[in-house]
């Protein structure tokens, strides 16, 4: 079973960045859509940004402009710069892929998208 492995997680005081990276030998980057989804506890998983097959980029509101998603399609690996960091963007932080070109909604992250991780800590302090 293909697997993505996140990594870059860590503690910052607000205001602080962060880049998260997310690796995998199963899958083509190119040829899939790849997000990054977060959880924080007691809340529900949500997305936080998308990136088509073709490098097409999608945000939550909440991070827009904040946070950038990139991939190296060479080096199969999925980064989220992570800016101007808020004490509510404390979670833990997943990638996943959907078999598709297009990027499914986050709404159906638990039957379109795969390859779930253990996910890398992000804490942001006030």
């Amino acid at each position: 079973q293909v697997r993505l492995v996140e990594s870059g997680g860590g503690s910052v005081q607000a205001g602080g960045s962060l880049r998260l990276s997310c690796a995998s030998t199963g899958y083509a980057y190119s040829d899939v859509c790849l997000a990054w989804f977060r959880q924080a506890p007691g809340k529900e998983r949500e997305g936080v940004a998308g990136m088509t097959a073709d490098g097409v980029p999608t945000y939550a509101g909440s991070v827009e402009g904040r946070f950038t998603i990139s991939k190296d399609n060479a080096k199969n690996t999925l980064y989220l710069e992570m800016n101007n960091l808020k004490p509510e963007d404390t979670a833990m932080y997943y990638c996943a892929a959907a078999l598709t070109r297009g990027c499914p909604p986050p709404q159906a992250a638990a039957s379109q998208y795969r390859g779930w991780g253990q996910g890398t800590q992000v804490t942001v302090s006030s």
